[in-house]
């Protein structure tokens, strides 16, 4: 069998990831499921960035929406991107994967401040590190978060883990006449308006030629497919 396609990663999960079927908060047998699925890739030596979002605890935009401050709101939502970062640690760990959690907002006593080498040293380590707290910036999504520290890090790919097997033309949970692309450029993503990742994150990669593989994370198995570089889900390219 030939070996990983990628040697160093970026996976982006949203926080609705760890909620499983729950319709709020962290199920932790999910939450092990995604740490099994990390130390497999791990087990094959590919150096692995992990970016969390806070949506399955507390979303920014949500509560501007119903009147809130928006940069409240925001930091708020990154100090839940904290709490699933610690959730994901503690499952990786579990499963005897040595994980370090960096934040962008610091809080000395939880985790480590984000530092770019230091990140970087983790990584060639062999350590899973886990990105929480987004930028450290209100506005900044934590799509946004992954495309920077993708870039940052030297990521050779985004793994953008969801909950259908690709990128469609519509929902295809509303629409069932959407149709998959298994290959779109980035500016037929930002034309279409497709909600693969926000405007801000498919700019960043499309100006620094950083693919992104969309898949199917509810699938056991398909992470380790995108790293050994089979058809899965779909791929956003120049």
């Amino acid at each position: 069998m030939s070996g990983p396609v990628y040697r160093r990663v970026l996976l982006k999960l949203s926080g609705e990831a760890l909620m499983g079927e729950q319709t709020y908060g962290i199920d932790p047998a999910v939450a092990a499921q995604i740490a099994r699925d990390v130390g497999e890739i791990r087990a094959l030596g590919v150096e692995t960035a992990i970016v969390i979002g806070g949506g399955n605890i507390f979303r920014g935009v949500a509560a501007s929406a119903r009147g809130m401050d928006r940069a409240t709101g925001d930091y708020m939502g990154m100090l839940a991107t904290v709490i699933n970062a610690l959730a994901l640690q503690d499952a990786l760990e579990q499963q005897g994967t040595v994980t370090r959690v960096l934040t962008a907002i610091e809080m000395r006593e939880v985790a480590e401040p984000f530092i770019l080498r230091r990140a970087v040293r983790h990584l060639e380590k062999g350590r899973v590190v886990v990105f929480a707290a987004g930028t450290g910036n209100p506005y900044f999504t934590t799509d946004t978060a992954a495309a920077l520290r993708a870039m940052e890090v030297r990521a050779e790919v985004i793994l953008k883990a969801t909950k259908v097997d690709g990128i469609y033309s519509a929902d295809p949970f509303v629409d069932p006449e959407a149709t998959k692309y298994d290959r779109i450029s980035y500016l037929q993503v930002l034309e279409r308006r497709l909600t693969v990742m926000d405007a801000t994150a498919v700019s960043l990669c499309m100006d620094n030629r950083l693919p992104i593989v969309v898949f199917n994370l509810r699938t056991p198995g398909n992470l380790k497919r995108a790293i050994m570089g089979e058809a899965i889900g779909s791929t956003v390219t120049a």
